[in-house]
């Protein structure tokens, strides 16, 4: 294969909250990874990537912020830069719009509901089967803790909405809490890659929260139809390399609650690496 020049676009520090090294290593070792194979890499952080005037055809990315998702989507559609994640991929896995794209092709998921953060006042529209529930922001992914809240009522609610609002949060994505065991799980979409595992306290959490149910039960359930549903997640969404959160209930049904853009793969980083280089690399083909 004829050596490419690649563009890696690293991510901002503030949207790695409590995963900076984490994220920083990956995004290190799928670099070597593509080194090692005969291709350059230019580093690129997220300012430099918004004022340089032009960027290599081929770019691997973690970025987040509006701004360098803007910039990147106008050139894979203008000037043809082949990104891995694409930036529109990126996009879909804001709160939000992944609710939306879920619920709307049937992927597995909590019952939603999006409301704007002024509704805040009257509940009486919601169903009693979000008490209790989960308040996420829905313009962006979390960048502080309190960005994702655990509500038990629909008082709570409206003080953590108000809270909402006055951060100028101005919508929020309310999930309807689920019951059963937590699985985290990492995979790179058109490869043998999948791994999962069941979060242990302080280990690999961004904020903690993974506490809320408690320790896992080890309930049966099927690897093969999660993998399943998070292939069929990652292609709806329009990303490769992805990972994220489902809760396995005691029926042993898996919902996803959570699906992230390139998340840190820490305890798989070294297999994961090989597996997103090579993905970069056929997509680059």
């Amino acid at each position: 294969m004829k050596p490419i020049t690649f563009a890696a676009i690293q991510r901002y520090s503030i949207f790695s909250p409590n995963h900076v090294g984490n994220d920083s290593a990956i995004f290190s070792d799928v670099a070597q990874f593509l080194i090692d194979n005969g291709h350059k890499v230019n580093y690129y952080n997220e300012q430099v990537f918004l004022t340089s005037a032009e960027i290599e055809k081929n770019v691997f990315t973690m970025i987040r912020s509006k701004a360098a998702i803007r910039k990147l989507q106008r050139l894979e559609k203008e000037e043809g830069v082949v990104a891995s994640n694409s930036a529109f991929g990126i996009e879909n896995c804001t709160r939000e719009e992944m609710t939306r794209m879920f619920l709307k092709e049937g992927i597995p998921h909590p019952e939603s509901v999006i409301l704007e953060t002024y509704e805040c006042e009257d509940f009486s529209h919601l169903p009693k089967i979000y008490e209790p529930c989960w308040v996420k922001r829905a313009d962006f992914h979390a960048i502080h803790k309190e960005d994702v809240t655990y509500v038990r009522t629909n008082d709570e609610l409206r003080a953590v909405m108000a809270e909402y609002a006055l951060r100028g949060i101005d919508r929020v994505v309310i999930n309807r809490h689920l019951i059963g065991d937590l699985i985290k799980f990492y995979g790179v979409k058109g490869t043998d890659f999948f791994h999962w595992f069941y979060p242990q306290p302080g280990i690999h959490s961004k904020f903690g929260l993974e506490a809320i149910n408690g320790e896992p039960q080890g309930i049966n359930f099927s690897i093969d139809t999660l993998r399943s549903i998070c292939d069929e997640a990652a292609k709806l969404l329009n990303v490769s390399i992805y990972g994220g959160d489902c809760i396995v209930s005691p029926d042993g049904e898996i919902r996803i609650i959570d699906f992230n853009d390139w998340p840190s793969f820490a305890p798989c980083r070294k297999e994961a690496a090989k597996a997103i280089g090579q993905t970069i690399l056929n997509e680059a083909k």
